[in-house]
């Protein structure tokens, strides 16, 4: 009788196989903005892709929650979000879809510098404009334009993502470090680039890019509407057009999302520049990189037309 030889090559394939610990799936991470999730990604490089809420040309202040979006929240084990200052509209939906998930509120992360919102004179809402609702927080939300934030933000991110997936916290404390490496280099580039613009005032669409100002000493003067929520009223036109005259302003910022042909409004008959600043990328390519390609946007974006 001859016994059938056994099929070693397969069995040992086998073998190996069912030896080998299975490759835990990645947690499924969310990050409400663009310049976020461009953080969170780079910090996750090679180990998953980050969920991100608001996309492509949408803004944050005017941003309606999708079905797809109520999907991403449902399954997610973390959410990276600026806090109720910048999107307010996630916050009711975090409360009833995404209760299990740990929520990561920047503006109240003890490791990120929160300035409060600007108020008087130049920095006061339209008078035209309704009161703001009660409650509403009195924080400046745009915290990502300081690079140091945006170091707190990738330190933190690799902290907490470490703890929810332990077999990749090498991973991510490798890539934090490579994160952190490239934003010491661009706050450097960006020093160097507005040195030479000091002194120069400005005008911007709303007052989102304090921290940038504090960081690299810019003089932004007045905004055109406090609330990018909120139409402007025609008092408010006149009065940014006579504080762009009072104050010298050389430029006066639109941005990609709100109303260009108000710009031109405001800008005629005062010699100030025209220009647009994008603080959330709003035609950049969301991934690693988003947060890089903006800042150096901004920057030339103001030495362009300030250097003029």
């Amino acid at each position: 009788m001859r016994l059938s030889r056994p099929n070693w090559p397969l069995a040992a394939i086998l073998l190996v196989a069912l030896a080998r610990p299975a490759t835990a799936e990645p947690p499924r991470v969310v990050a409400s903005i663009k310049p976020i999730h461009s953080l969170i990604a780079g910090v996750m490089a090679g180990v998953g892709v980050p969920a991100l809420i608001v996309p492509g040309a949408a803004s944050p202040h005017t941003y309606t929650l999708r079905p797809s979006d109520a999907r991403k929240l449902e399954t997610a084990r973390i959410v990276f979000w600026v806090g109720p200052s910048m999107e307010s509209f996630l916050a009711k939906p975090l409360d009833a879809l995404a209760g299990h998930a740990e929520r990561v509120e920047l503006d109240r992360a003890a490791e990120v510098t929160v300035l409060p919102a600007r108020e008087g004179g130049p920095w006061d809402p339209d008078a035209d404009a309704p009161p703001l609702p009660p409650g509403t927080a009195h924080v400046d939300g745009h915290l990502w334009l300081d690079p140091e934030n945006a170091k707190a933000i990738v330190r933190l991110a690799a902290d907490r993502l470490s703890a929810l997936d332990p077999a990749n916290a090498a991973r991510y404390a490798a890539n934090a470090r490579d994160v952190e490496s490239r934003l010491n280099e661009l706050d450097r580039t960006l020093r160097a680039q507005f040195f030479s613009l000091s002194g120069r005032s400005f005008v911007v669409f709303h007052d989102a890019y304090q921290y940038l100002e504090r960081r690299y000493a810019l003089s932004a003067v007045g905004a055109i509407s406090v609330d990018p929520d909120r139409l402007v009223g025609a008092r408010r036109i006149r009065d940014i057009r006579a504080r762009i005259v009072a104050s010298h302003a050389a430029c006066v910022f639109g941005e990609p999302e709100f109303q260009p042909a108000l710009l031109a409004t405001v800008t005629e008959g005062t010699g100030a520049h025209a220009g647009v600043l994008d603080d959330l990328g709003v035609r950049v390519p969301p991934g690693p990189g988003l947060y890089f390609t903006v800042m150096r946007g901004v920057a030339q974006s103001l030495t362009d037309c300030l250097g003029r």
